[in-house]
This record gives structure tokens, C-alpha cells and sequence, in this order.
């Protein structure tokens, strides 16, 4: 496989997902990562959409770090939440975590994700040395 297409995974502290995936990957200078509102154990957080917010927010700085970046290298950030009236409280949590020049963003109202309790989950890109 040449080598711009191949993905490089980025090693977390994060839960070992039982899934076929894995926390991020980097390809061509650009990490692509999905992050949730999990602990270590794997569990998803109680105390509602700001602690939720607050726990994926942090899981992302974790994952950047390791990747060797700042929340200042992140490009875009799609938000999903399962209630519009979580994004007032996603926003504030959020600007805690960045600084401008701000990440292009889109918020998206779903349905439900992947699992029932889960409130928001965020995917990333950011731009890393290759």
C-alpha cells in the first residue's frame, strides 16, 4: 500500500473498544478521530449533557496529546447530540477547550447514537505532522 493511504493509529489511555475500531488514526497530516462520553472503565458518564460534554472534551485532549497536538491543531468538529437544547451547554463546555482561530463546526440533532445513554459525541479532524 503506497504510503498516503496508509492510517497510522494513534496509542490512548482511552477504553479498549470490544468494536472494530480504533480512537483515531492518522493519514497525510491529518488525524481523524470520533470521541464519546466514556471513562476508563468504558462507561458512559452520568450527570447529563455537561458532564458528558465535559468527559468527550476531555477524551479528545487525551487523544490530541498523544498524537503530539494541542486542541489548536483541530481543523473541524462535527457535534451530534440527541436533544437541540443540549447545544447551549455543549457550547459553553466547548469554548472552554478552544481558542480562536476556532475549528470550523456543524451540530447535528440525532435521533439516538450508539449507545442508548449516550447525549453527544464529536467527530474530529486535525492537522498533525505526518
Amino acid at each position: 500500500m503506497p504510503a498516503q493511504l496508509a492510517k497510522t493509529p494513534v496509542k490512548t489511555e482511552l477504553f479498549a473498544s470490544k468494536a472494530p475500531l480504533e480512537w483515531a488514526v492518522v493519514n497525510n497530516g491529518t488525524l481523524y478521530t470520533a470521541q464519546i462520553p466514556i471513562d476508563q472503565q468504558g462507561v458512559v458518564v452520568e450527570g447529563g449533557i455537561e458532564a458528558q460534554t465535559r468527559q468527550t472534551m476531555n477524551n479528545l485532549v487525551h487523544t490530541l496529546e498523544c498524537a503530539g497536538v494541542s486542541t489548536d491543531a483541530v481543523l473541524q468538529v462535527l457535534i451530534y447530540v440527541t436533544d437541540r437544547s443540549y447545544l447551549a451547554t455543549v457550547n459553553q463546555v466547548y469554548a472552554e477547550y478552544f481558542n480562536a482561530p476556532f475549528p470550523n463546526r456543524a451540530a447535528v440533532v440525532v435521533a439516538g447514537l450508539a449507545r442508548e445513554e449516550m447525549l453527544v459525541e464529536l467527530v474530529v479532524y486535525a492537522a498533525v505532522d505526518s
